[in-house]
């Protein structure tokens, strides 16, 4: 292990080319990179780097993606979901978070490579991208080879993601050439049209005059200018009665980035804003943003516990046995007012077990839960009990008439009876 032979330091690296990009170049890069017996992906990363690197939009949405998931909180927990302040010191590590962030960006690349130094603190080396072979499993020293060395044979050597995976920046590369040539378009158009256009007319004839009128020209300031013999017809077609204000280009950029940031975040509201949106709509394209941004952190999450890479982890001294990593739980107070309404209801029909409220409302359970649990029936037992005997205390109760009351209600009734006939009662009575 103190041998360790660093792979990067054997790689022939070649600068990014930035030569002029167009949809032709884009293709034969496709080509190459899907090729069964000879796949490269050389030029098209190439293309992937000039694109990502120049265009604002793109960028900013890739940045925008990366951030949703660079912005939450992770820690290292145990089997019991208990948290290990033994990996603060990794996780809060700047080498950490640009660890998380290669793995995000292999969704948009189609691989990362990470090759991680031997030592006493956690350290790695990027791998070129132009020099990984995900088809051949291989890492190539020099980025035209068609051979390496076996990614199997690099046991500090990892890559992030597919076969033939090309990334999401294929399905943003035809639309950011396009936009490219769009603001080309748009620059000339202001170049010619922003400034008034100077023609002068001259007779061909007349070579002194021409030759004067063209030194007037040259000193005159450096908009448009043209010389024009009277005996040639001339008609300039500026465009201006369709396109006036630019108003093409402008909507051809615009719908370019608007494609883009579908491709990249799933919506376009969240980033820019369109003249027929409104709330609800954002609120909504929002809601498909969160289920991108969830997609990400299960990836990262369970990229993160591989086994090979917690192995690295322990080599650095790291207690991973039984451990895992997670995202920690982050609480929607809209959704979650929701939430606490269907169970309740559900609850009043079927019983719910409590390590549900636990892990839904993101609630630590108590390592002495069993004992706390006791308590809190015998609390709601006593409670009831207490109920019942007011209960019963409560319960009306009929007075108890006094014996002098009873008697004189028996010598009524008795003398009543008493003037009673005894062979039946008379007419008079």
């Amino acid at each position: 292990m103190k041998n360790q032979k660093i792979i990067i330091n054997d790689l022939t690296l070649v600068a990014p080319d930035r030569n002029r990009k167009d949809i032709a170049k884009l293709k034969s890069a496709m080509e190459r990179a899907e090729s069964i017996y000879t796949p490269s992906r050389v030029q098209l990363y190439d293309l992937y780097h000039d694109i990502a690197t120049i265009d604002g939009h793109l960028a900013g949405i890739l940045q925008k993606r990366k951030d949703f998931v660079l912005n939450k909180s992770i820690q290292f927990v145990d089997k019991n979901k208990r948290k290990i302040d033994a990996f603060d010191s990794l996780i809060y590590s700047n080498k950490f978070n640009r660890l998380v962030e290669l793995v995000i960006e292999s969704k948009f690349w189609g691989v990362s490579g990470i090759e991680f130094v031997v030592g006493k603190e956690f350290d790695f080396e990027e791998v070129p991208r132009k020099h990984i072979s995900m088809e051949k499993n291989m890492i190539l020293k020099s980025q035209y080879d068609y051979s390496g060395i076996s990614i199997d044979e690099l046991p500090y050597v990892w890559t992030v993601g597919r076969k033939n995976d090309l990334g999401l920046l294929l399905k943003c590369s035809m639309y950011a050439l396009y936009k490219r040539s769009g603001f080309g378009d748009f620059a000339q158009y202001v170049e010619i049209f922003g400034q008034p256009v100077r023609i002068i007319y001259y007779d061909a004839y007349d070579t002194k005059t021409k030759e004067d009128l063209r030194k007037i020209l040259n000193e005159s300031g450096g908009s448009l200018a043209m010389m024009i013999p009277k005996q040639a017809k001339f008609e300039m077609l500026d465009g201006k009665t369709s396109n006036g204000t630019g108003e093409l280009q402008e909507r051809l950029i615009k719908n370019c980035n608007a494609e883009m940031s579908i491709a990249i975040l799933g919506n376009t509201e969240t980033t820019t804003s369109s003249s027929s949106s409104g709330y609800a709509q954002s609120v909504e394209q929002s809601k498909q943003q969160l289920e991108i941004t969830k997609s990400d952190i299960a990836f990262v999450q369970n990229t993160l516990n591989e086994k090979w890479f917690l192995n690295i982890l322990k080599s650095y001294g790291f207690p991973v046995e039984g451990g895992s990593f997670e995202f920690e739980f982050e609480i929607d107070l809209d959704n979650l007012i929701k939430r606490v309404q269907i169970d309740t209801f559900v609850s009043g029909r079927v019983p719910i077990g409590d390590d549900y409220y636990y892990e839904t409302y993101g609630v630590p359970k108590p390592d002495n839960y069993d004992e706390l649990k006791a308590r809190q029936e015998a609390d709601r037992q006593a409670a009831i009990e207490a109920m019942r005997g007011n209960s019963r205390d409560d319960e009306p109760k009929e007075p108890d008439e006094p014996k002098g009351a009873r008697k004189k209600l028996f010598d009524r009734l008795a003398d009543f009876f008493a003037r009673a006939p005894k062979n039946g009662a008379s007419e008079d009575f």
